[in-house]
């Protein structure tokens, strides 16, 4: 077999089996040796965004990577802005960046550029192919390093020769489950010193700490100590709704989250970040936490999360704690007439599915779906981990080729949705059983805030004309309908929730423009 085949071969011996791609000329024998792997599964994403986007999608709920294929250093370029995103998550992924051939670089043909260096950045791992008989070896290093704790996006760059050349080297064997290390005793022992202290203390958590069993597992300890437990404002993947632990997240606005903190003197952080502000303000502090706050991590990288929480869970003897504080279902009254926010998220609670998944790019519009959902159906919860716009209409198809027997349903804003609006095409194609709710205000709303939160005031002509989207204004019901994907609009509350009500009940891709 030549390279290619090699590559395939390994990958599938390591459980990757989905290939988000937009390939090109130095990628062929690549697509040419996916073409002789039926177990492979291989999804066209019509711009990179997408095809990155949606690998962070399928690795948030597969918990296993995917691979992407990508276009030199170009293509790649057009992709990191989700990789950034991915990796704020904690995503797995293996990117397959195509390179010239090893004895084209010399003449530095127009795609020809230092694609370490583009990849860099996003990536935990770099590394290249550039013979046939390196592919496997490179390839595991490129698993292994995606597979860490938490997962890593790891860059394989393939020479077009090395993937074109037969090769005699064998498949290597596949590469055992990593195992991760125990977590430090001391951190263990010093968080529940902490948690014992009677001092005002935050348990703030994301990653697997976010997962139902978990969660309870800190509830109990929260409840035991006295601690708050909360998860920091962005994260990659939560399991909330009725029957499960009702979390709150810090808050965005700054004002907001040093109010949540000002009585805090303890922070442990369970894979969680320093709440810190998303950007500076004049007059403001960076920090969310009082000065002097004690801050401990419960473990680092590469440790064991679950591992962790047990050990504290039982240090501080939570076994005896009351039962979890579980939400209970309710159903807020839908209200009618204009279609707000609020009463999106409201038919919201009442109409998504059990065990949907919700991938949130609502930016400002979509706030109240949080505290308005807190006992609706059990779903997961996906957000915009990086702040890098443009990942929700592909973090969708990602969530739904990994779970295709659960309904996907995507707040999206329409500003930051024009980024990666190909999204919907894939959609349409792979027959994806998801529903977009466009939250249509035509205009960047969340920067019109944010410019009268800097201080810099009423905008102007030239600054409206940087933020609104109302001339012309978009008509998302065409675009989809352009994509493939079935739409409609809608202008009140109760035609919203009608619409909801139906795409809810029915499969495959729908799309509801709200003219909020």
């Amino acid at each position: 077999m030549n390279g290619a085949d090699l590559l395939c071969e390994t990958l599938l011996a390591n459980d990757i089996e989905m290939c988000f791609a937009n390939p090109g000329t130095s990628e062929m024998h690549f697509v040419a040796a996916l073409d002789r792997q039926p177990r492979m599964r291989c999804v066209l994403g019509l711009f990179e965004g997408v095809v990155t986007g949606a690998a962070d999608g399928y690795a948030r709920m597969a918990d296993r990577p995917a691979a992407t294929l990508l276009h030199l250093g170009p293509g790649l370029a057009n992709g990191l802005a989700n990789l950034h995103n991915a990796r704020r998550a904690g995503s797995p992924i293996v990117n397959v960046v195509g390179d010239h051939a090893t004895c084209h670089l010399v003449h530095d043909a127009p795609l020809t550029c230092d694609i370490d260096s583009l990849a860099g950045p996003m990536s935990h791992w770099v590394g290249r192919a550039e013979t046939a008989d390196t592919v496997g070896e490179r390839a595991q290093d490129a698993i292994r390093a995606a597979r860490g704790m938490p997962g890593q996006i790891a860059t394989m760059i393939l020479h077009a020769d090395a993937a074109w050349s037969q090769t005699s080297r064998g498949l290597p064997a596949p590469l055992p489950l990593a195992t991760p290390a125990r977590p430090d005793q001391t951190r263990i022992d010093a968080a529940a010193a902490a948690l014992r202290s009677g001092r005002p203390t935050v348990i703030l958590a994301t990653g697997p700490a976010l997962r139902s069993t978990q969660l309870e597992r800190l509830d109990r300890i929260a409840a035991r100590t006295g601690a708050r437990l909360m998860a920091q404002q962005a994260n990659g993947r939560m399991q909330r709704g009725a029957g499960r632990v009702a979390v709150d997240r810090v808050p965005y606005v700054i004002d907001q989250a040093v109010r949540t903190f000002a009585e805090t003197e303890q922070v442990i952080l369970v894979g969680a970040k320093v709440p810190v502000g998303f950007f500076a303000y004049p007059g403001k502090p960076g920090s969310m936490l009082p000065e002097g706050s004690r801050v401990l991590d419960l473990y680092v990288a590469g440790e064991d999360p679950v591992a962790a929480i047990a050990a504290l869970f039982d240090a501080v003897g939570a076994g005896e704690a009351p039962p979890a504080r579980l939400a209970l279902r309710h159903s807020p009254e839908m209200p009618s007439g204009r279609l707000t926010p609020e009463a999106i998220a409201i038919a919201l609670a009442r109409h998504m599915p059990a065990d949907a998944i919700i991938c949130d790019e609502s930016v400002s519009s979509g706030r109240d779906f949080f505290r308005s959902t807190y006992g609706a159906e059990p779903h997961d919860f996906l957000q915009l981990t990086g702040g890098a716009i443009g990942i929700g209409l592909p973090l969708a198809a990602g969530a739904a080729l990994a779970c295709p027997d659960r309904k996907v349903i995507v707040l999206q804003a329409d500003g930051s949705g024009m980024y990666t609006v190909q999204a919907l095409w894939t959609h349409a194609r792979e027959k994806l059983d998801v529903v977009t709710i466009i939250f249509s205000n035509r205009r960047y709303q969340i920067l019109l805030g944010e410019l009268n939160n800097v201080g810099a005031g009423t905008p102007g002509e030239n600054a409206s004309r940087m933020l609104n989207l109302d001339d012309p204004a978009l008509d998302w019901v065409k675009l989809a309908a352009g994509m493939g994907v079935e739409a409609a609009r809608a202008e009140t509350a109760d035609g919203f929730a009608d619409l909801l009500a139906s795409a809810c009940r029915r499969k495959g891709p729908f799309l509801i423009e709200a003219m909020i």
